[in-house]
């Protein structure tokens, strides 16, 4: 054999080595990822080649599956109520990623979760049957808060305070996960939800946090009554009317010129919303006390998973007098997700215990068995004293009968609550953003709140916390603690 034909011969071996290890590279490496890939037509194929588990809600299924007749995918995801679970379930479809609880419980719901095999699936290499999502949503709070949201663009959560079971999660406007499930015609209906200037596709109720205005003074007021700069509510505090900024001219006034916010005790700057006493009260205390209670309550935590990651609710850091005044108003950059100011009013309502939420009880394989229990991982903290707890529950209950919450009261039911109306714009140029977060209790039974409306039909002048965003409170509690 000649030395060329010997070359030759070598570099055709060398090209055949190179072509088995890079087959075997792609089998053994990159084999699994190349199978998860979200391009891989066959995960599709596979994962709607039969029914997907459900998502439930008081033991009935709000999910289901249809089939299909003109697609090589078989089946296809329905929704039942699909606008009012929006929120809750968020869509699976043929065309997009996921949501929600959709997205974090795939596995499950496609028969694909390790913990579903069988002996039988393992040695068969099949899909297992799918399991079932199923959670703590109560129906009638849910959807006494999407009735009373209506049309306005806003968002309520609803928690047990004694459970941390969540019982309503609502966004509006919302959409209808159906649109989205079919190959077929998702495209046109993610174009039009996307071009939506209202953003119905955003999870406003866990994911759009917002500056919560002057529900954020309970916080402030938690934190004065652990650090001992108040004794009561009752004492008076040490607060001008107006009160100046530290380090400017400015001053900073009431919205109720009349109201009798000078050195009012807490429980009097609550009833009337006092920005004076609350400004003062942050900067008495130092931001770095004002946000270690923030954080006991859930704010600046990056992991709130309910189990839908939640976007952090933050109290800022490393600002000045002046900037710490006005956090101690809710203002500044201080914002908040629905659930974390209904987290403020659970702890409150629960002695002081915040107890962590959650809007999923337990999943279950095909046969109900249960394969995780949340209701029993729940974890509980104490995170004021039941001593300050009491009193806060005390003056959130005259925010409710003489304050400027009234539009939550409740025939034969113990209502506290906190009212907030969230500057919107350079120099609240915009709408602004009406809040309101409270409990009720009554026979036994507990329900923490919260509300907030980003934008109605009301006028300007007409937009508070008590007037847009208490009824929807009140509706919602009342749904809670029906017999």
């Amino acid at each position: 054999m000649n030395k060329t034909i010997r070359r030759a011969s070598v570099f055709a071996l060398l090209l055949v080595f190179a072509l088995l290890i890079r087959a075997t590279w792609v089998q053994f490496y990159e084999g699994q990822a190349l199978a998860d890939d979200n391009d891989n037509r066959r995960n599709a194929i596979e994962t709607y080649s039969s029914p997907l588990g459900n998502i439930i809600v008081a033991g009935k299924a709000v999910t289901g599956s249809e089939r299909t007749t003109d697609s090589d995918l078989e089946y296809k995801r329905t929704y039942t109520n699909g606008k009012l679970y929006a929120a809750v379930t968020g869509y699976a479809s043929q065309a997009y990623a996921p949501t929600q609880l959709e997205g974090i419980y795939a596995d499950l719901l496609n028969g694909t979760d390790s913990r579903l095999k069988t002996v039988m699936d393992t040695v068969t290499n099949q899909r297992a049957e799918p399991g079932d999502v199923i959670t703590t949503i109560d129906p009638s709070v849910q959807k006494a808060a999407y009735d009373a949201l209506g049309d306005t663009k806003g968002a309520a959560v609803a928690i047990d305070p004694t459970t941390g079971k969540i019982l309503a999660v609502v966004s509006t406007p919302s959409y209808d996960p159906s649109s989205l499930t079919d190959a077929n015609t998702a495209g046109k209906a993610w174009k039009q939800l996307n071009a939506d200037s209202d953003k119905p596709l955003t999870n406003r109720a866990l994911r759009q946090p917002l500056p919560p205005g002057s529900t954020f003074k309970l916080v402030v007021a938690a934190a004065a009554l652990e650090d001992g700069l108040y004794s009561s509510v009752d004492e008076k505090t040490d607060s001008p009317a107006p009160y100046t900024l530290p380090g400017t001219v400015t001053p900073l006034g009431n919205e109720n010129t009349s109201a009798p916010c000078e050195n009012a005790s807490i429980r009097v700057a609550l009833e009337y919303s006092c920005n004076t006493v609350f400004a003062k009260m942050a900067v008495d205390l130092g931001q770095d006390k004002v946000r270690a209670m923030a954080e006991k309550f859930g704010f600046n935590d990056s992991a709130q998973d309910v189990p839908v990651r939640a976007y952090t609710s933050v109290y800022p850091s490393d600002m000045n007098k002046s900037s710490t005044a006005l956090t101690g108003i809710g203002q500044y950059d201080v914002t908040a997700t629905p659930l974390q100011m209904a987290m403020v009013s659970a702890a409150i309502a629960n002695g002081g215990k915040l107890v962590s939420p959650h809007m999923v009880s337990t999943i279950t394989d095909n046969g109900g068995d249960v394969l995780k229990n949340y209701d029993d991982e729940a974890t509980t903290q104490q995170i004021v004293s039941s001593d300050t707890a009491e009193q806060l529950q005390s003056a959130m209950q005259s925010v409710i009968t003489d304050g400027t919450g009234t539009n939550a009261r409740i025939d034969g039911v113990t209502v506290g609550g906190k009212t907030g109306t969230a500057q919107h714009g350079e120099n609240n140029s915009k709408t602004p953003y009406a809040w309101f977060t409270s409990y009720g209790k009554a026979d036994g039974k507990e329900v923490a709140v919260a509300v907030v409306v980003e934008q109605s039909n009301a006028a300007r002048s007409e937009v508070s916390g008590n007037g847009l965003a208490a009824p929807v409170a009140k509706a919602m509690m009342e749904a809670a603690l029906k017999n």
